[in-house]
This record gives C-alpha cells, structure tokens and sequence, in this order.
C-alpha cells in the first residue's frame, strides 16, 4: 500500500508548525531504504531553491554540530516499531530558507555518490513555498 505524506515534528524553539514534509514517494523510498541500511538521516548543505539534493545517510554517519539546525523529525514507522529519521540543514543554508516549507520528494535520475538512495536510479529533491506568516 503507497505511503502518504508525513510533515515532521516541530524541533525549533519557539515554533508551532512543521517546516519540512515528505513527499508520499519520499516515504516509501526512505521506508525501503531503512530496511536495507537501517536508521537513516537527511543533510541539507547547499542549493539555493526548488530542485536541490538534500543528502540521505545512515544516522550518525554525517556529523551534526553548531553550524547546524534540526529542522524536523520524522517517525517513518506508520504506527509500529518507532522509525526516527531527523532532518537537519546547514546554519547558513537556514538563514536562506528560513522563509519557506520544505517537501522532500523523488524523482527519477541519480543521486549524489554518498547519498543512500544513489544506486536505485531515483534521487532525493526539495519542493519549497513560502510560509504565509500571520497578519
């Protein structure tokens, strides 16, 4: 059964509303990809709009520190065995972005040689809009 789509838990503080989402197509692929190499992670490091690479690893393989923000956290179990996967982005890429809701999505073609989802001809991409802030 084809997943729906997941907005991520609000880990920003101060904040009442989810920033980035995935895609229904982005669930099922990260749920496959998690059964084949275990807990997984996003990076987002660069790109200055819609179509950018956010990089998938395994967690803990890309290391997180100061110069990053926690944008959300996902639970890709659909209820069942808790399927964390946390979505970070470059301190310096947020401060671009800051302004916009994220969607991962998929689409066909290869993604980066260090990103997980490489060797299944599909990759990984951000949709964004514009956060309509209240009046």
């Amino acid at each position: 059964m084809p997943a729906e789509g997941l907005d991520a838990a609000v880990t920003l503080p101060g904040e009442d509303f989810s920033r980035v989402a995935l895609a229904p197509a982005a669930v099922d692929l990260l749920r496959m990809l998690w059964d084949r190499h275990g807990p997984l992670m996003f990076h987002q490091s660069g790109g200055c709009c819609d179509g950018s690479s956010p990089m998938c690893y395994p967690a803990g393989e890309f290391i997180t520190g100061d110069s990053d923000v926690l944008l959300g956290l996902f639970d890709l179990s659909g209820g069942l065995q808790p399927m964390p996967l946390e979505f970070w982005m470059s301190r310096e890429q947020f401060n671009y972005w800051s302004h916009t809701h994220l969607t991962v999505d998929v689409v066909p073609g290869r993604g980066s040689g260090f990103s997980v989802e490489a060797p299944e001809g599909k990759r990984f991409l951000i949709r964004s809009t514009l956060i309509n802030w209240p009046a």
